[in-house]
């Protein structure tokens, strides 16, 4: 069955190769356009390090593409930190920006990615998760691309191979196969031509990513595809093949919390667009379990997801972007 015929023309029309991006065509497009890369990280002391080094060495040493190289240290407690500004990154720790605002504290890689937005300067800004191994900076340059060759763009999500250790062919990416790609073809339609809907990596102009929430836990990713949807349209979104990411892999279990995570997100959005009548508030405790000597054991977490609102609308934000 072929896809839907407007899928398929934004699919011919805005899906590339990072291949298609030199970086001698990225640097002629640049001008005076402003670059932050950012890297959200917890406990990657093991690979944040040749990560930073990589983007420092080849986009801001060799060629100045990249302005501004920043880690977010998500709570660490182990050298991610150190490593991240040894190698080259300035680091800033979560909890200690914008601490005015945090009555409660938030936890989650959405919240390291929306107070990145308070210490970046750039006009577009690049997210390129921590835990990458392999690393190759045309991760960075292709995300670029579609940005600096078109200013309608307004967002880029990377696309690639995710290999599973031990289990053949590519067989990553379990919780997109599950849940949030039958999620969006069933409620966004117009977004089934993403290849990699939850990728980590991706990039946005500043202009678009102040203006859309952020929820803080996993569901960041399906959050900011369908908010910018929403927002700019299908043909200001873009992505690029970025070819394969190896990454470490997380437990079915934690992959269970993510899913709840994601459904709660998708569960708000369709509430917030009135594309359902909500006759329930959705639990927010998921019921998993472990065997232990006497049998099966419930093990409870709860699953609801907290958001931040637009950074435009934060009076400190605008601020200090002299608004």
């Amino acid at each position: 069955m072929p896809v839907d015929t407007e899928v398929d023309a934004w699919l011919r029309a805005r899906t590339s190769s990072a291949g298609d991006w030199p970086i001698a065509a990225l640097l002629a497009a640049k001008g005076a356009t402003t670059i932050s890369v950012v890297l959200p990280a917890r406990n990657e002391a093991a690979t944040v390090g040749e990560i930073v080094g990589a983007i420092r060495e080849d986009l801001v040493e060799a060629v100045p593409l990249v302005d501004e190289l920043i880690v977010i240290d998500s709570r660490s407690t182990d050298d991610t930190a150190a490593r991240a500004v040894q190698a080259g990154a300035k680091v800033f720790a979560q909890d200690e920006i914008l601490p005015e605002l945090d009555g409660e504290r938030y936890d989650g890689k959405g919240e390291a990615l929306w107070k990145s937005l308070a210490v970046t300067s750039g006009e577009i800004v690049v997210f390129v998760d921590a835990d990458l191994r392999d690393f190759r900076t045309s991760f960075v340059t292709g995300l670029l691309g579609p940005l600096l060759a078109d200013p309608s763009v307004a967002y880029v999500k990377g696309a690639y191979d995710r290999p599973l250790a031990g289990v053949e062919g590519m067989a990553g990416g379990r919780v997109t196969e599950l849940v949030a790609r039958p999620l969006l073809n069933l409620h966004w339609p117009l977004l089934a031509g993403f290849v990699q809907p939850l990728a980590g990596e991706y990039a946005g102009r500043r202009a678009a990513l102040e203006r859309v929430p952020f929820v803080t836990g996993y569901g960041v990713e399906l959050g900011l595809l369908v908010d910018l949807l929403e927002l700019v349209g299908l043909d200001a979104l873009a992505q690029v093949d970025l070819g394969r990411r190896v990454h470490s892999h997380q437990s079915t279990e934690a992959l269970g919390g993510m899913a709840g995570q994601i459904m709660h997100t998708a569960w708000s959005r369709l509430e917030r667009q009135d594309k359902i009548i909500s006759l329930h508030a959705p639990a927010s405790r998921l019921t998993q379990f472990t065997r232990g000597p006497s049998g099966h054991h419930p093990v409870v977490r709860d699953v609801a997801v907290a958001e931040r609102p637009p950074m435009l609308t934060v009076p400190q934000y605008a601020s200090l972007r002299g608004r």
